[in-house]
């Protein structure tokens, strides 16, 4: 069974963080994020995925809700530490580096990067792809969907696992030889965080997938399920807007909850920078 998020406990990993270079980064909120544009992100990814094969690499999206959360979950830190690429998937986050001297030079969002590798690979080469999460249903949609927009795109396995599924070790290790057995060049996995960042840690060692990204809802996004923001709101920075509107029950707590406690991290950072 899995600890309690909030449990000192580090996270159980598996493997070493990999050795394929990476991009520079900066230290913030006690995770290295990755100084890089979309492009940038594109670029790392693309390379990888048309790569031998070897250890996975997982590309992990922190937004003011991780952020909240890496304040008491150890084991997400840990899990932070295996990521080969961290990308700043909130503008609140970006704001924040600028204001404490540790400039990000863009927003990177999971939602944007994951259609942006598919629509890249395919101009180039058939990348395998595999959708993990999402309601009964969703992954199947969203790679019809992904098929109609980019016919090269090979779609090689789909898979929604059962609430719970986190703590059963049979299914765990299904899962994992579902993947392996259609050895995708891109893993998307959307369990919502932490669940996400958590399971790919532990398994990353034994998933032959040559990247994967904790995508969250990006996949319910590549099904139309949901709808990003406007694009006039996203260059606005008030996609958060859009989403808690369209999505209160689920959202509003988790946004409130983000607007009292970022703030108060960002200052202890602060502190933190100028005592040393």
């Amino acid at each position: 069974m899995l600890p309690s998020p909030h449990s000192a406990q580090t996270c159980e990993t598996d493997g070493a963080p990999p050795q394929h270079p990476v991009p520079p980064h900066v230290k913030m909120f006690g995770i290295a994020i990755h100084q890089v544009t979309m492009d940038d992100a594109i670029d790392w990814g693309l390379k990888r995925m048309q790569g031998p094969a070897g250890p996975c690499e997982l590309v992990f999206t922190p937004n003011v809700d991780h952020i909240v959360q890496l304040n008491q979950n150890l084991q997400l830190r840990d899990a932070y530490g295996l990521a080969g690429l961290v990308v700043a998937d909130g503008w609140p986050v970006v704001t924040a580096s600028r204001w404490l001297k540790k400039a990000l030079p863009a927003r990177v969002a999971g939602s944007d990067l994951v259609p942006a590798l598919i629509a890249a690979g395919a101009s180039q080469h058939n990348p395998r792809i595999f959708l993990l999460g999402g309601a009964t249903g969703v992954a199947e949609k969203a790679a019809a969907r992904i098929r109609q927009r980019w016919p090269k795109a090979e779609i090689v396995g789909t898979d929604s696992p059962p609430f719970g599924f986190e703590t059963q070790d049979d299914e765990n290790q299904r899962i994992v030889a579902k993947v392996n057995e259609s050895a995708p060049d891109l893993l998307v996995v959307g369990f919502g965080a932490p669940k996400q960042e958590l399971w790919l840690a532990r398994h990353r060692s034994q998933l032959n997938a040559k990247i994967a990204v904790a995508a969250g809802g990006t996949i319910d996004f590549l099904a139309g399920h949901q709808t990003r923001a406007p694009r006039w709101a996203q260059q606005a920075r008030l996609e958060w807007l859009h989403r808690m509107l369209t999505n209160p029950r689920r959202l509003a707590g988790r946004y409130l909850k983000g607007a009292i406690v970022f703030p108060r991290l960002v200052i202890r950072e602060y502190r933190t920078a100028a005592d040393q």
